[in-house]
């Protein structure tokens, strides 16, 4: 297999022009899976097997070796062996049925529930544009919504005597997503006192949330209106609407939500997604261990 390896190496440096650094990684790589297959007794190729291959990846998964390292271990391999098939080296090639390792994923950023009412308390609700924001600021963090679904919201769709609002998510499904007691008082609060301010005949249709023009507002205007009162009440995390959407999923689950209805709530078409804020839970289980603990 290192003559195998070498014949590669040298395929990698002047006919795919790979830096001598890159292909000393390749190496590296494929010599700790060659010691992984010694230690199984294995040298020929042909004995290699998709199953042995994902021993190898179980076996470095239990020691620590995180998700992105490999993930790289099993690019160099799948590389390695599509080189042998190619040369007729190999009579089948055991990578082909194995798909990639999947990248672990950043958990997103979340507020505290102090840190949103620091936020919240930053709106001057004195005029039509501050009851707007305080009225977005609210229901984002009150039903999770993506940006896209809150500026297309419509009066219609205020099902508030349902104590709902009806969104349009992606693939144009709908659905329902409860809205708490704060948020309905807001937003009718904007809809009496602020939206009139801000309404045109020709731009505004139904739209709830308008700009100074009375038209829609543009995903863009919602960043800065994050921006803006996250750097008023001081808080240094970065901050973007999808944190009050990570925050009201992530304060759901630490409450003992059910997984499936935030699911639902949240509009994912795959519990998948959603199970990212159970690792943000552990998270906060573990912090809280290490902030309380006599020797945490």
């Amino acid at each position: 297999m290192e003559a195998f390896l070498k014949e590669y190496s040298t395929l990698l440096l002047y006919e795919k022009n790979l830096s001598e650094n890159t292909v000393n990684s390749y190496q590296s790589d494929l010599k700790k899976f060659f010691d992984f297959l010694n230690r199984e007794g294995i040298s020929d190729p042909d004995e290699v097997t998709s199953e042995i291959i994902a021993k190898y990846f179980e076996e470095i998964r239990r020691i620590g070796i995180d998700s992105s390292t490999s993930a790289r271990y099993m690019s160099a391999i799948k590389g390695f062996w599509n080189f042998l098939e190619s040369m007729n080296y190999v009579s089948s090639n055991p990578t082909e049925k194995l798909s990639g390792v999947p990248k672990s994923r950043k958990l997103p950023s979340v507020l505290s529930v102090e840190e949103i009412d620091s936020i919240l308390k930053c709106v001057d609700v004195s005029s039509p544009i501050g009851l707007r924001d305080r009225a977005i600021l609210e229901l984002f963090y009150s039903s999770g919504l993506r940006v896209s679904e809150l500026i297309n919201l419509r009066i219609p769709d205020l099902l508030f005597e349902d104590e709902v609002v009806r969104v349009l998510g992606k693939g144009s499904k709908e659905r329902y997503v409860p809205v708490g007691s704060s948020a309905v008082y807001w937003v009718n609060d904007y809809l009496k006192r602020g939206r009139p301010f801000l309404k045109n005949k020709v731009k505004s249709e139904n739209i709830v949330f308008l700009n100074r023009r009375g038209a829609k507002l543009s995903r863009m205007w919602i960043w800065k209106i994050f921006e803006r009162y996250s750097n008023e009440a001081g808080i240094e995390k970065e901050i973007h609407p999808h944190t009050f959407r990570h925050s009201f999923a992530t304060h759901l689950i630490e409450g003992g939500a059910d997984l499936r209805a935030v699911q639902e709530m949240l509009g994912h078409a795959d519990i998948s997604t959603t199970q990212i804020y159970t690792h943000i839970d552990r998270e906060f289980v573990k912090q809280t261990h290490r902030d309380h603990h006599p020797r945490g």
